[in-house]
């Protein structure tokens, strides 16, 4: 921010008509290995950013943990998407931007380092069944939602402050859809850490 400048609203629908509207890139270079090609320790605390998940949404008294940090390594998981209970061992991590959407809305521009920070940030981070993850696939708001409509609202403004923090942009149904998602939660804000 520039002095004088007004702080960014953390009002999502605000938030969501600064980002840009744009048709998708293409895909052409994509690959994961264009994220950081894996798991990392973005805070430092010696545990990864898939233990430090497991560990955000583990159900108290089912984690288990492993080494000198104490890592979790395998809990009983609140699922956001449908309001249940999954064992991490059926869990996958979701990038609530997908990857593949990132890198058609900007992120081919980012750099690798800015790359990793993004697939490591624990705003983009859920654990989720493994198979809403991969049914999800690269797929944005306008054509996947969570099957729980009571964390839709929640999650739209998750992917918009990802977009903004990161500087990618939508695509006109997607911006459409977020809008109609919004439109039942007028007052939602963005998570912290969205800027």
């Amino acid at each position: 921010m520039t002095a004088g400048s007004a702080p960014l609203s953390t009002q999502a629908v605000v938030a969501l008509g600064g980002l840009a509207v744009k048709g998708r890139a293409p895909r052409t270079g994509y690959s994961r290995n264009q994220f950081g090609g894996g798991w990392r320790d973005p805070d430092g605390n010696g545990c990864n950013a898939r233990q430090d998940t497991l560990a955000r949404q583990a159900v108290a008294g089912t984690q288990r943990s492993s080494g000198t940090h104490r890592c979790v390594t395998s809990a009983a998981i609140l699922d956001p998407y449908t309001g249940a209970q999954v064992p991490s061992t059926g869990a996958d991590i979701d990038h609530v931007v997908a990857e593949g959407d990132a890198w058609q809305t900007g992120a081919q521009q980012l750099t690798r380092t800015q790359r990793t920070a993004f697939a490591n940030d624990p705003l983009g981070l859920i654990a989720t069944a493994a198979h809403l993850n991969r049914g999800k696939g690269d797929s944005n708001a306008a054509s996947w939602l969570p099957p729980l409509k009571t964390y839709r609202c929640a999650y739209v403004a998750r992917q918009i402050a990802i977009k903004r923090k990161y500087r990618l942009w939508v695509t006109a149904p997607e911006r459409d859809a977020m809008n109609r998602v919004l439109t039942t939660c007028p007052h939602q804000t963005l998570p912290a850490g969205g800027h």
